[in-house]
């Protein structure tokens, strides 16, 4: 033994209680340095895997928040307008159109779309109101907007710019309006509504947003009081 080279001498008791006390001493030193950056490490990878799943719940989160918005816009916008093109007026101008001019208060256009229909009470004043449905800069920002003016009889549309509007959809990138006209021998969609004397069967509005695009909207123009609900295609119906 090392203590009897120095000269020390130990009985087998003494060795065996010797023995017990280094082992105590080395139990209790705790967890040594190679343990501890082993742990660590460990932790920091279940910190990040913690982490990248958390990120993943709110970004899928954000993407059903903005569906479940779409949606309510969506039916929010295409109610409303059904209603009112339900209900758009075949009614004639008063006096003499100039050449070439709608002999209706209809105006149908790529982009913008205006006639002379009817408000309904819940959402107004009611009665006879000129509308237009265009795409406008609002706050920075496009949007499908709905303009209205009471209807005062004459035969031209008001400065659109100092009248009415709601907003139905924010955040357009993109808008084109296509009118049915069934007045061909086959029915065709235009993006210009040139007969003075008619109203186009129906309007496909094609809609693209920040969202992406919207379902292709397709609405009847009623020149009664009876409204249709829109329609909705997978595709351009030609």
């Amino acid at each position: 033994m090392i203590l009897s080279v120095f000269g020390l001498q130990t009985t087998p008791g003494k060795r065996k209680q010797l023995s017990k006390s280094y082992q105590f001493s080395h139990s209790t030193q705790g967890f040594t340095l190679v343990e501890m950056l082993v742990a660590m490490a460990l932790l920091s990878l279940l910190m990040l895997g913690l982490a990248g799943a958390l990120r993943t719940l709110a970004q899928t989160e954000e993407r059903v928040d903005a569906r479940i918005a779409l949606a309510d816009d969506l039916r929010t916008a295409t109610q409303f307008l059904d209603t009112l093109l339900g209900q758009v007026s075949a009614r004639r101008k008063a006096g003499l159109p100039r050449e070439g001019e709608s002999r209706l208060h209809f105006l149908g256009q790529s982009q913008a779309m205006a006639w002379l229909g009817t408000m309904p009470p819940r959402h107004g004043l009611g009665g006879s109101t000129l509308f237009r449905l265009a795409l406008e800069d609002i706050d920075g920002d496009g949007a499908l907007v709905l303009r209205f003016a009471p209807f005062t009889g004459g035969p031209e549309f008001p400065n659109w710019g100092a009248t009415d509007f709601r907003v139905l959809v924010h955040g357009v990138t993109a808008l084109s309006l296509h009118y049915e006209d069934p007045y061909q021998p086959q029915p065709q969609w235009v993006t210009q509504w040139t007969r003075p004397d008619q109203l186009p069967e129906r309007l496909r509005i094609d809609l693209q947003t920040h969202s992406g695009a919207w379902p292709l909207w397709i609405t009847p123009l009623r020149a009664s009081t009876e409204g249709q609900r829109s329609r909705f295609s997978m595709g351009p119906s030609e």
